[in-house]
């Protein structure tokens, strides 16, 4: 069975916005969707921070399709998006379960992954939007950096400290070979 998130269905697009960007939304939606439900643990938050990443994404249209790289720019405005929502409201973060998924192989892997996201919640958002580009979107330092409009090395040291800090987390080491 596949993931629940690979099958939502892209929202229903701006009559006027062109061609362009109808196929462009459909075509980025379920990538959005998945970086997004990294960023925020909850699939219903997700959802929501993509929806407000391509109403940001139509009013700068002209800028994003002629940027060099669109999807840099797009992941850039949902990483901005994303981090806004932490300034605004200073609150605890309250991400609910990971949405129920289906996986081929042990049972164990459900738990594993719960625990993976829970841990990635207790990161700071910097981090873990480093974390999540890293090895959710396999990008690289140069590209997270300029995702992020920091340098290089910033990425690199945010992702030893994010690093370090999973593996101290107790849960993640539990089924680690003693």
């Amino acid at each position: 069975m596949s993931d629940p998130l690979d099958e939502l269905a892209a929202p229903d697009v701006i009559s006027g916005g062109g061609e362009d960007f109808s196929a462009f939304v459909v075509s980025r939606w379920p990538g959005l969707v998945r970086l997004a439900f990294g960023l925020t643990g909850d699939r219903w938050a997700a959802e929501d921070l993509a929806q407000a990443t391509l109403a940001r994404a139509y009013v700068a249209w002209r800028r994003v399709s002629r940027a060099d790289d669109p999807d840099a720019y797009l992941c850039r405005i949902l990483v901005n998006t994303s981090n806004r929502r932490f300034r605004r409201h200073r609150v605890a973060e309250q991400a609910g379960d990971p949405p129920d998924t289906a996986v081929e192989g042990p049972a164990d892997l459900v738990g594993e992954r719960a625990a993976l996201l829970a841990a990635l919640r207790q990161l700071p958002p910097r981090q873990r939007a480093v974390v999540v580009l890293r090895y959710w979107e396999d990008l690289t330092d140069a590209q997270i950096a300029v995702t992020l409009g920091c340098s290089p090395g910033t990425v690199r040291s945010q992702l030893s400290r994010a690093l370090a800090k999973l593996r101290e987390n107790p849960v993640l080491g539990e089924g680690e070979p003693g």
